[in-house]
């Protein structure tokens, strides 16, 4: 796989994926605007599964997990522009204003398919990544304040999102790895996610289930891929990547020690 980013700043870079695919399960620490010029993208999360295409523009917020897997589309690569929306550049912009105080994070992706307003933004900075030498901060500010302000314009509830500071309050540890035990994070992220320091997640973890977190992470995830060859009659090579594998060998290899078949062997579909 060839991937090639170029940086304008470290918040706004263009991205290019070569191959047929890529897949990553993330936390993104900054929110994530996205304009994608070409290639398409699904993102899968707990309760929703996006896809996007050329054209289209999302904003995924921070500290959300996801898993995001990219294609090459009609001879071209997966292509997008992407800017860093940071903690700290958001507090400066929202510094002076008068905001709701009862502020909740959203969950979900926000999408401006094909808005000419961030559309026009976004394609402005095209030309800036051929230019020899460093780009100048002043500018790099002035676009990103330009996105923003874009954004509280077109989509009057994304204050929820922007303008919430706030680190992740403790939260009930087993509805949420019921929900997200799918994606394939360090435990220090799904940790900091819930509230807790290490330590304590897995402490809790294990007063919780009676095991450790790897170990029960790789049951919920085979009991999910059981679920959808069986019963949904999909195919390994199309699960194995939802369910939080990261390579189809060491999938089949876990799924028949717990089985006592290789995925291939079940009962086919109709």
């Amino acid at each position: 796989m060839e991937h090639i980013s170029k940086y304008l700043t470290k918040e706004i870079k263009l991205s290019s994926y070569d191959d047929k695919l890529f897949k990553s399960d993330l936390m993104f620490d900054d929110h994530m605007l996205i304009w994608f010029i070409s290639g398409e993208t699904k993102i899968i999360q707990a309760d929703a599964t996006y896809y996007f295409k050329a054209g289209d523009i999302f904003l995924i917020p921070r500290n959300q997990l996801a898993t995001i897997v990219n294609y090459p589309k009609n001879g071209q690569p997966h292509k997008t522009v992407v800017m860093h929306l940071g903690t700290e550049r958001l507090k400066r912009y929202y510094d002076k204003m008068e905001v709701g105080k009862s502020i909740v994070q959203a969950q979900k992706i926000f999408s401006f398919n094909n808005h000419p307003l961030l559309e026009s933004c976004l394609n402005s900075l095209i030309p800036y990544f051929n230019l020899n030498g460093e780009f100048p901060e002043s500018i790099a500010s002035l676009k990103i304040t330009e996105a923003i302000t874009i954004l509280r314009e077109i989509d009057k509830t994304v204050d929820s999102v922007l303008a919430n500071f706030d680190d992740p309050g403790k939260i009930d540890l087993i509805s949420f790895m019921e929900r997200n035990f799918m994606f394939n994070m360090p435990l220090h992220k799904l940790s900091y996610l819930t509230g807790r320091s290490l330590s304590t997640f897995n402490r809790d973890f294990k007063k919780n289930f009676n095991t450790t977190p790897q170990k029960w992470l790789t049951e919920k995830r085979l009991e999910l891929a059981h679920y959808y060859l069986l019963a949904r009659k999909r195919k390994p090579a199309e699960v194995y990547l939802e369910v939080g594998f990261e390579d189809l060998s060491h999938f089949s290899f876990a799924f028949k020690k717990k089985y006592g078949l290789a995925p291939t062997q079940l009962p086919a579909g109709d």
